[in-house]
């Protein structure tokens, strides 16, 4: 454990890096305005509108200008993908617009588009093809999944780590079973950074009703215990992830968890997760800015 001045100076660091997840709609790109030049940006993929939409912000945000240029991550869900030559029309879109990764989750589609229904089987055709992206991310599950056991989440985790380069935890609100859970799959073989998912500024209210949708029943109890909760969702004060990162700053600069850094969910709510991720550096980083 690190003492508490390292403590600070590591959390700023991951601060400062931290990437933020946005979802495709036609004001997206204007409103990324609030994000430093050459920050990560990771866009989603709606089951109701495909990958287009995807594809076509990347486009956009990669055309603009290279003082408000940014590092893009777009998410390519498997059970959106129709077949192994949609695949290849993905990635040579990709390897033009130059982005710097790609994540793929399985994704929440109730039917697939056509041959893909899980993640592992496009990433190994991902693989196959071959491609110019330096990394490939997938999803992981620390409260684990609604529809997948344990035993065969850890499974598919060592077989994803063959043919990706980072994982990415889903919204987890306990930092303990966080922690516990990094340190079981480490124990496993699973040896991926992590970079944890973390809820970024927004309403209560919808922050408990999409836990729940998508399976963290359990953080949203640790998270209904957090001081001054009631007294938040009467005065409609959104919540703020500081109890969360408070819980997990002794084990960030652990090599052994290899944690190197956020990814922050927005939910669009770009403006005020970014004002508090930015002051939140500063305050841990003696009133200096973020780089950007």
């Amino acid at each position: 454990m690190l003492d508490t001045n390292n403590n600070q100076k590591v959390l700023a660091n991951l601060l400062d890096q931290a990437y933020l997840e946005v979802i495709p709609t036609s004001t997206i790109v204007d409103r990324l305005i609030h994000i430093p030049r050459h920050s990560y940006v990771a866009i989603t993929c709606s089951p109701v509108h495909g990958l287009e939409p995807t594809l076509k912000i990347v486009e956009e945000l990669r055309a603009l200008p290279e003082e408000r240029r940014l590092k893009l991550i777009p998410h390519v869900a498997a059970r959106m993908v129709r077949d192994r030559g949609h695949l290849r029309e993905i990635l040579a879109r990709l390897e033009e617009s130059k982005v710097e990764s790609v994540f793929v989750p399985g994704g929440d589609a109730p039917e697939p588009a056509g041959n893909y229904t899980s993640a592992l089987e496009l990433l190994r055709d991902i693989a196959e093809i071959g491609h110019n992206i330096e990394d490939v991310g997938i999803a992981s599950h620390p409260e684990g999944h609604p529809l997948v056991n344990k035993q065969e989440l850890l499974r598919l985790l060592l077989e994803k780590q063959k043919v990706s380069t980072y994982l990415v935890t889903q919204m987890c609100f306990d930092p303990q079973a966080l922690i516990s859970w990094l340190r079981g799959i480490r124990s496993a073989g699973v040896t991926l950074p992590a970079w944890i998912g973390l809820p970024g500024v927004a309403e209560l209210t919808k922050l408990i009703s999409l836990s729940l949708r998508i399976g963290v029943g359990q953080s949203v109890r640790v998270l209904r215990k957090q001081k001054g909760l009631l007294r938040k969702m009467i005065s409609a004060k959104p919540y703020q992830p500081d109890d969360l990162l408070e819980g997990l700053i002794p084990h960030l600069g652990d090599p052994e968890i290899n944690i190197p850094g956020f990814h922050l969910f927005s939910f669009n709510d770009i403006e005020r997760t970014e004002t508090w991720r930015l002051e939140t550096y500063r305050k841990l980083n003696g009133g200096r800015h973020a780089q950007g």
